[in-house]
């Protein structure tokens, strides 16, 4: 018999974290690790409209690291010590940092902000960045209203919106599109 995917325990506006805590759906944690998730797919959809073989690679390896960190948020803080999970490296953040540098090598230097667009990949990469931008504000968010986020996810977070910007720019090199300058009305 095949597992079912709908419950009803969900029907009345709860959810369990990891451990088994009931939380609201609406609870801060919730919105929090369900943004990581609209990520995590987004970042998907990006990958599928990438030609570029390192940099969907690599966006395979971002994703592995979503889930790390969706299942980190999804746990109720209390009972984690007792559970195990996977968990982010600041290897992880290194990474991320070593592949901003080398696409930035090969992407003309910035002399203005530029306008997201071009290319539907390059628009999709932007979207990408503000997603990951909303969950790194949700993350600190929960922290600062007492709830435990590891700091690295912050920080994991905090350098892949910087790595999905200069992707967008690496992808819009290879594809030849040319980035508009923001020209501020004054």
């Amino acid at each position: 018999m095949a597992l079912k995917i709908y419950t009803k325990t969900g029907d009345a506006g709860n959810t369990s974290l990891i451990g088994g805590t009931k939380v609201p759906k609406s609870h801060i944690r919730i919105d929090t690790y369900g943004t990581v998730d609209e990520l995590n797919s987004y970042i998907g959809l990006c990958n599928d409209q990438l030609q570029d073989g390192e940099s969907k690679h690599m966006l395979k390896e971002i994703q592995d690291r979503l889930f790390t960190i969706g299942s980190s948020l999804a746990c109720d803080p209390d009972r984690e010590p007792m559970m195990k999970i996977p968990d982010l490296k600041e290897s992880d953040v290194q990474l991320l940092e070593t592949e901003i540098d080398r696409m930035n090598e090969k992407v003309p230097p910035m002399r203005s902000f530029i306008l997201p667009g071009g290319h539907v990949a390059v628009s999709s990469l932007h979207v990408a960045r503000c997603i990951c931008r909303r969950a790194e504000r949700l993350c600190v968010e929960l922290q600062q209203s007492g709830g435990f986020v590891d700091a690295l996810v912050i920080k994991y977070l905090n350098r892949l919106s910087d790595y999905l910007f200069v992707l967008s720019r690496y992808t819009g090199h290879l594809l030849g599109v040319e980035e508009v300058p923001w020209k501020p009305r004054t």
